[in-house]
């Protein structure tokens, strides 16, 4: 396994602490007037979701974390269950609704996403930047209400809900940027 040392450090960049893989989310350098330069790294751990704040040293080094990633597509829901599939090889991987975290909402059946696997079980699921899907229930807009910006909620068929212009109706379908999670535009067939 290889190392990093800390000129390598970058946002993005997956390390192995005490034998969980990290993600460092934040990285700022610091070079105080005196003594050696400083990296303050923010890392959230792969495995649990949880975040932590640690200051290397000029010259330290971490572990590169054993992560893989790979394109999967969702298949189905297997009671509690999310299966995907592995594109190359046809392996298939039960994620917890925990792993999917907010993922579960932009994913319909055949959608491809990008699944971590670290020691060869899968950690994290990250759907594609856009998805395209069906709103399945919205109030109806009202007659006459020519006011720019009004939103209101629509159901998804993933069962999601997210907010939408007026102007959507029942049975469109709409496409929603995953990283935000608002409504980008109406999309015609």
């Amino acid at each position: 396994m290889g190392t990093y040392n800390t000129s390598d450090f970058k946002k993005g960049l997956k390390v192995q602490i005490d034998g969980e893989p990290y993600l460092i989310t934040e990285m700022n350098f610091r070079k105080p007037g005196k003594g050696n330069a400083l990296y303050e790294c923010k890392m959230k751990n792969l495995v649990r979701g949880t975040t932590l704040t640690r200051t290397y040293k000029g010259g330290d080094s971490l572990e590169s974390a054993d992560v893989t990633e790979i394109q999967a597509q969702y298949l189905y829901r297997q009671g509690d269950k999310f299966v995907f599939m592995d594109n190359d090889s046809y392996e298939q991987y039960e994620l917890s609704p925990e792993q999917l975290d907010d993922a579960w909402k932009y994913i319909k059946e055949g959608t491809v996403c990008s699944v971590i696997l670290f020691n060869n079980n899968p950690i994290t699921v990250t759907p594609p930047n856009h998805v395209i899907l069906k709103v399945e229930y919205t109030e109806p807009a009202v007659r006459g209400n020519t006011a720019t910006n009004l939103t209101k909620p629509a159901k998804m068929e993933t069962g999601a809900e997210f907010i939408v212009p007026a102007f959507i109706e029942l049975g469109e379908m709409i496409k929603i940027d995953t990283r935000t999670g608002e409504y980008s535009e109406r999309v015609r067939e």
